[in-house]
């Protein structure tokens, strides 16, 4: 029995959106193709809002694509995912006196062992850590995904390791790593999220989005237009696209279309907080 996995698809066909649609609709006829071999299993991993643009013009082969599954990552999922990374480290284990299989037997003792590494809050009043992380770390699509938290607290824990370096005081209690170098982490996680994720996979978009550079973080159709001196017309096709990309959150306020550019791209670009005028 032979098994094919691919993965890593959101990022063979960067250049060009009209090869990619073309070939991942390739790629899953041939898996319906292949179905007829008992021998041969495929397995494909694929980000649902690239599905979506493949069906988006319509897919007949779709409605035949019917063992599937989504991933879905949500706070409990990925507290489960911080708690076992800490817990196949011996010297986390024996600081805080525990044992793995007992932390992992229940979500309210991952919940208690995750509060113990690190404060109940980041920002007086802005919710629990884990939450307001997540928050900051969401595009528009509000599905934060496990590479930038695992990539936040990677910097975390240098800036806390250069933090003792300098004689900063330790986090309180027994925390591992504390509120400022948790903050201090974002910068470095919003630049590799748009540059090396949100560039690399919509280049034909990264000219008008340098151009909100400095720029407020809500923008009206029309403040829009006028940053890339274009009609509202071709405005409005521009700002849907980046909805699309996941770089705008389509809000309602006062009976107006907002779009508002979520906490992740921010501080890449420089962003005040703010409505433009």
């Amino acid at each position: 029995t032979v098994w094919l996995m691919l993965d890593r698809l959101d990022v063979a066909f960067t250049e060009n959106s009209t090869l990619e649609k073309r070939g991942l609709r390739a790629l899953f006829r041939t898996y319906l193709d292949l179905l007829a071999y008992e021998r041969i299993g495929i397995k494909i991993f694929l980000r649902d809002d690239i599905w979506r643009r493949i069906v988006a013009e319509g897919f007949r082969e779709a409605s035949h694509i019917t063992r599937s599954m989504t991933i879905v990552w949500d706070l409990a999922s990925l507290q489960n995912l911080i708690v076992r990374r800490a817990l196949y480290n011996p010297s986390i284990c024996e600081f805080y006196s525990v044992q793995p299989e007992d932390i992992l037997s229940s979500a309210a003792k991952q919940s208690e062992f995750f509060y113990k590494m690190f404060p109940s809050e980041i920002i007086k009043g802005k919710g629990k850590t884990l939450a307001w992380m997540l928050s900051r770390i969401a595009d528009a699509s509000k599905n934060p995904a496990p590479r930038e938290l695992i990539h936040l607290l990677q910097v975390a824990r240098d800036n806390q390791l250069r933090a003792y370096e300098l004689g900063v005081a330790e986090p309180p209690e027994a925390q591992l790593i504390g509120r400022g170098a948790i903050q201090e982490s974002l910068p470095e996680i919003s630049r590799v999220r748009f540059n090396l994720t949100l560039c690399a996979e919509y280049p034909a978009l990264r000219s008008a989005w340098l151009k909100m550079e400095n720029g407020k973080t809500a923008q009206t159709l029309q403040s829009f237009s006028r940053l890339m001196d274009v009609t509202e017309e071709k405005g409005l096709t521009l700002a849907e696209e980046m909805v699309e990309a996941g770089f705008f959150v389509k809000k309602i306020e006062k009976g107006e279309q907002i779009y508002w550019v979520p906490f992740i791209y921010r501080d890449a670009l420089n962003m005040v907080q703010g409505k433009a005028d």
